[in-house]
């Protein structure tokens, strides 16, 4: 029974859990990817509304007064990121299962509002130094974002066992795998 329910991946830039989503979501009618929200610039190969809603500081701000967000962090200076809860109900009024693949932070908070409703997966790279590895693949980072982007992304490994289910993403094909049981069983019980 899928009613209320909500799928929440996390993990540290690098670890592969973008790539876990996104098979999710083209192999599962029943899923629907939650758009956060972000005030970042858009990257080369990503769509507005469609991998995040692109918005100015100011009406990010003028959203966090209004109070419209489920959760929301200024993950980097100037850079937000948010979970609309007018999302969640889009969602829910098609009849599908929200998927987030947002921040540790706000995975949290998600986690902590929604409870036994939510499977909240922590994916992780199977080592530190793959980690840096698959980041420095990306290619889309100043020096100084790159820095902060490895060190806030090592931190974020010891949140782990704060998450319903850990995912080690060593080899993409059994991660995925891997999930989809995992949300299966999830959505079945």
């Amino acid at each position: 029974m899928t009613d209320g329910k909500l799928l929440l991946f996390c993990g540290p830039s690098g670890s592969g859990k973008t790539t876990i989503v996104h098979h999710l979501l083209e192999t599962d009618p029943r899923l629907a990817f939650s758009v956060s929200a972000t005030t970042r610039r858009k990257r080369e190969n990503e769509t507005n509304g469609v991998d995040y809603n692109f918005i100015t500081i100011e009406e990010f701000k003028k959203k966090i007064e209004e109070d419209a967000f489920v959760e929301w962090e200024e993950v980097y200076a100037g850079g937000y990121y948010g979970t609309l809860k007018s999302e969640i109900e889009r969602i829910w009024s098609e009849g599908k299962v929200p998927v987030f693949d947002v921040d540790v932070e706000g995975g949290l908070e998600i986690k902590k509002i929604y409870g036994d409703k939510l499977l909240s997966v922590f994916v992780q790279p199977p080592s530190v130094e793959e980690l840096h590895k698959r980041l420095t693949l990306r290619n889309s980072e100043s020096p100084e974002s790159f820095k902060a982007r490895t060190e806030k992304s090592e931190h974020e490994l010891t949140y782990a066992i704060r998450f319903d289910r850990v995912i080690v993403n060593d080899k993409l094909k059994f991660a995925l795998k891997e999930a989809k049981i995992l949300v299966g069983d999830f959505l079945e019980s």
